[in-house]
């Protein structure tokens, strides 16, 4: 019993880490607007670089991430990027130049470059493959939870004044106690003596995964990049009404990272097609009605809600199925080896959507309102077809229970 307790702590510390990385973007794109009135003098690409520019101070801190592991023990790691995420993120409060913020912004990226290998990682390290499903189900659940909880806090604070949406990194400050309480100080880059974790065999080996990632990240930002703009002239929704679909979608993949487990049990030989089929599900259910030309109604409003729901589903599914396959496969080496990978073709998807999806949008769709969602299609088949390519050389961990 005192093992299990002892688990369970080392669990809460892992997932708490996972809560509070996809808020270095998330958790400030709710008062853009109003930090971009602040600012109005500023250039609109500085402004909309507060959002990105962690994405890549991500990538390259996850790609240095292995020997930055062989001089540090986990405990360090863990502290010093969480200390650092808190005073970054919280810290732009009491900013009032754009470069310093952007700076700050900067090395909140590198915070969370350290922290994002450790919270998939860890969950490799520590629990065996039958495991992971479920723990990888969580982690993407509690990274869910961390984007509503962050974009509705922030949201709230940035009505008081631009710079209080800042204040929701302080929340960082809870998993700092917890690791100092609880994780385990182990010293990972030691065991892995094969070099840095971008060399093109660790790329060829672990691709499917890595591919897949960056694939289904361009692929869902289409999402919030373009949802808004287009469901505002689609339809009569007020803009509360569209933030709470948007929030809504984060609440269903929430509930799905919670199922994940389970889902790999039941549905073991067909969920690798999950994410691509639900996106594609997604997307054309928002093209029907222009497509259709059905009139502005409650009927074209259900197409929304039963995309915004598919897509929830293929990102709450999508994630944890990449994540647990990935740390199957490297084993207890994952931290060092496959996650920083994943990590980093997670945020440079991310980064990549809008400037891979807007041009071929114009080139193939002119300028077609929904031409962002026709594109989305497409990807989706590259998706599936990735999917079909390269996932029957994976393998699943033994069902547990024998299930």
């Amino acid at each position: 019993m005192e093992n299990k307790n002892v688990s369970l702590k080392v669990t809460a510390t892992i997932l708490s880490m996972s809560l509070l990385t996809v808020m270095a973007g998330a958790a400030i794109a709710p008062a853009l607007g109003i930090i971009k009135a602040h600012f109005s003098e500023a250039d609109g690409l500085l402004v909309q670089l507060i959002v990105s520019m962690p994405a890549l101070l991500i990538i390259v801190t996850n790609l240095l991430f292995l020997p930055i592991s062989r001089r540090l023990r986990t405990r360090a790691i863990a502290t010093t990027g969480l200390l650092l995420y808190v005073a970054a993120g919280a810290g732009c409060f009491f900013v009032g130049d754009i470069y310093v913020l952007l700076f700050m912004r900067a090395l909140l990226g590198v915070s969370v470059g350290l922290i994002m290998p450790l919270s998939t990682g860890l969950l490799a390290y520590y629990f065996p493959p039958e495991e992971q499903a479920r723990l990888m189900g969580l982690s993407a659940a509690m990274n869910q939870m961390g984007g509503v909880v962050a974009t509705l806090l922030a949201g709230l604070l940035a009505t008081i004044e631009w710079n209080y949406a800042f204040l929701v990194y302080l929340m960082g400050l809870v998993a700092v106690v917890m690791v100092w309480l609880w994780l385990p100080d182990e010293k990972l880059g030691s065991a892995n003596k094969r070099g840095i974790p971008f060399q093109p065999r660790q790329l060829l080996k672990f691709h499917p995964s890595v591919t897949g990632m960056l694939l289904l990240m361009m692929i869902f930002f289409i999402f919030p990049t373009n949802f808004a703009i287009i469901a505002r002239q689609q339809t009569t929704l007020s803009t509360e009404a569209i933030t709470m679909i948007m929030v809504g979608l984060d609440v269903v993949a929430f509930f799905v990272g919670l199922a994940f487990g389970q889902m790999m049990h039941t549905f073991r030989k067909s969920v690798k097609y999950f994410a691509p089929a639900f996106f594609l599900l997604g997307y054309a259910a928002y093209l029907l009605p222009s497509e259709l030309s059905i009139p502005n109604s409650q009927f074209s409003i259900s197409f929304i809600l039963l995309g915004s729901a598919s897509i929830g589903i293929a990102n709450g599914v999508g994630v944890p199925y990449l994540n647990t396959i990935a740390s199957i496969k490297g084993g207890k080496n994952s931290a060092t080896t496959v996650m920083p990978l994943l990590s980093a073709a997670l945020y440079l998807g991310q980064f990549v959507s809008p400037l891979v999806v807007m041009p071929l949008s114009k080139a193939l769709f002119g300028n077609s309102l929904t031409a962002p969602y026709k594109v989305g299609i497409l990807l989706c088949i590259v998706f599936l077809v990735q999917v079909w390519a390269t996932r029957h050389f994976q393998s699943l961990p033994p069902a547990e229970n024998g299930k």
